[in-house]
């Protein structure tokens, strides 16, 4: 699959309570072509990553409505949106309208990852962002039927994209991983949330170094 048909393909995902950031658009927060770019952006992302020896696929959960959802680059708020993309020497136009929306998780990855210089490229298990009934701006965990289609999905990345490894950040995210795929091909680190920054970024920090020691 090239990465066109795979962006096609996630804009055409619809579930109950799920927004998704390719084909939906916030009355709220979102600018009249916010689908259409986020759509573009993930679309030049892929494109650069698959043309790169790619180290790994950091490997989250899903979207939050404070992130993701925003800006359709899993682990990526407004404040690091162009972050992110110059990491792939490319820059983007935002999708939200108003002022600048931090995540927490996404701070914390984007502090571990400003320390790092090989090529990785951010996902989640299930790509959008799954919310509660009663309000869009929840987050709430993605359910059996929608983490099926995120496997499916998932897997298709893996192989336009070919990582050496996984990086399973959460327990969730590992879960799916180790069901997914080798053993050997994946590693698990705390998620940042929930009192768990230091953690990751001290485990972060000590795979990194013992991968360029081995390397």
């Amino acid at each position: 699959m090239n990465p066109e048909r795979f962006v096609d393909e996630l804009r055409s995902l619809k579930f109950d309570s799920v927004f998704n950031p390719y084909s939906d658009r916030c009355t709220e927060h979102d600018r009249k072509d916010a689908a259409t770019r986020r759509c573009s952006t993930l679309l030049a992302v892929l494109k650069k990553a698959e043309r790169v020896d790619l180290d790994a696929v950091w490997l989250g959960r899903d979207f939050g409505h404070r992130g993701g959802r925003r800006t359709g680059l899993a682990f990526t708020d407004d404040v690091n949106l162009d972050i992110h993309m110059s990491r792939w020497s490319m820059e983007t136009k935002r999708a939200t309208k108003g002022e600048l929306i931090s995540e927490l998780s996404a701070t914390v990855i984007w502090s571990a990852l400003s320390e790092i210089n090989t090529s990785i490229f951010l996902w989640n298990v299930f790509p959008l962002h799954p919310h509660l009934d009663s309000s869009e701006f929840t987050n709430r965990r993605h359910n059996s039927k929608e983490r099926r289609i995120g496997e499916d999905v998932l897997q298709t990345l893996v192989d336009m994209l070919c990582p050496r490894r996984l990086i399973s950040i959460g327990n969730d995210a590992t879960t799916t991983a180790l069901r997914m795929f080798s053993p050997q091909r994946v590693t698990h680190v705390r998620h940042p949330s929930y009192g768990g920054s230091k953690t990751f970024l001290n485990q972060i920090t000590d795979l990194y170094d013992r991968h360029m020691c081995s390397s």
